[in-house]
């Protein structure tokens, strides 16, 4: 049944809705919380995050909890087409940060790329390991921390992430190892959910049932808003590139089962539901039925098919 799961793009939404922005407080990062509130005027990328190890350790804790491993089998296909519009040429030096489970970089590979994939959870580096060695692939996959590269400067002709790097809890340091570890003239492409889109109106559902998150995190839907995205990248990049596009998600489950695979596997699910008693439980569990019904596009009974919007950000390193 989950091995039947896909996921594939659709072209670019209309240019009208890359202007639309929101303050969706959600964070990947704190484990448990998946919001966290700024006052007024505050800068949304401040270095200074309180409790920084602590919610790193979170974070980890986070996404080696459940097992991603049968969510990311859901997204192969997705990732074939966003490598397929990428520059995967053999003998380049290409970096999958925040890998997961290695869908990306197993498919750098499969072009004769060399390369590297790096992840914050462990469990996930080694099925990513079984994975490379299954197809016979040498790829240097290593747990490590997005914000801190273990690579050289300029190191890699392209760095990619999909739906990963975003919910580092600092933006400005994932941004500066984005551009450190680049060569000159390289690339860095990533897919980063959209506030608007399925996924942030899920991020709004959380944040309204769980209690705010760290001090001086940022919403990693952010990395979903064009505006913002040119500001990180606006040192040490040029020819920025940003596309809204749709992503089309089916589960040969209902929108209900679909939400009790997500609770099981996935781990900030997982986690967000451990933070509650059983009421509130239910009510989290009730609002994302609704959500999951509401944006249901299948025809066919007991099936599920969601389109999810997200940014596709290309940027030639200057």
């Amino acid at each position: 049944m989950v091995r039947a799961m896909k996921l594939n793009t659709t072209d670019a939404i209309k240019q009208s809705n890359h202007e639309r922005q929101g303050n969706l407080a959600g964070s990947r990062a704190s484990g448990l919380e998946l919001g966290s509130r700024h006052s007024k005027g505050a800068n949304p990328d401040s270095p200074a995050v309180p409790n920084i190890q602590t919610i790193k350790a979170a974070h980890k804790a986070t996404w080696e909890a459940g097992d991603f491993g049968e969510v990311a089998r859901t997204i192969e296909g997705f990732a074939e087409e966003f490598m397929g519009r990428l520059p995967l040429k053999a003998g380049a030096q290409v970096l999958d940060a925040a890998c997961g489970t290695g869908n990306l970089a197993i498919i750098a590979a499969r072009r004769g790329c060399n390369v590297s994939g790096i992840d914050i959870a462990s469990n996930l580096i080694v099925q990513a390991r079984a994975r490379a060695a299954a197809e016979n692939l040498r790829i240097d996959f290593a747990e490590g921390d997005a914000e801190a590269l273990p690579f050289a400067d300029g190191q890699f002709d392209l760095v990619v992430s999909s739906f990963g790097v975003m919910f580092a809890p600092r933006p400005h340091l994932i941004a500066s190892e984005l551009r450190r570890v680049t060569k000159p003239g390289g690339q860095i492409a990533l897919a980063n959910w959209t506030m608007e889109g399925f996924i942030g109106e899920m991020f709004k559902i959380f944040k309204a049932h769980l209690p705010p998150g760290p001090a001086g995190v940022p919403s990693p839907m952010e990395w979903g808003n064009e505006a913002t995205v040119r500001a990180r990248l606006s040192e040490g990049f040029s020819e920025v590139g940003l596309t809204r596009r749709l992503a089309l998600m089916s589960y040969p489950l209902s929108p209900a089962d679909t939400v009790e695979f997500f609770r099981k596997y996935y781990g900030p699910t997982q986690r967000a539901f451990a933070t509650l008693n059983s009421a509130a439980q239910d009510a989290l569990r009730r609002d994302l039925v609704e959500l999951e019904t509401k944006h249901n596009i299948s025809k066919t009974p007991g099936t599920t098919e969601i389109a999810a919007e997200y940014l596709e950000v290309i940027a030639v390193r200057g």
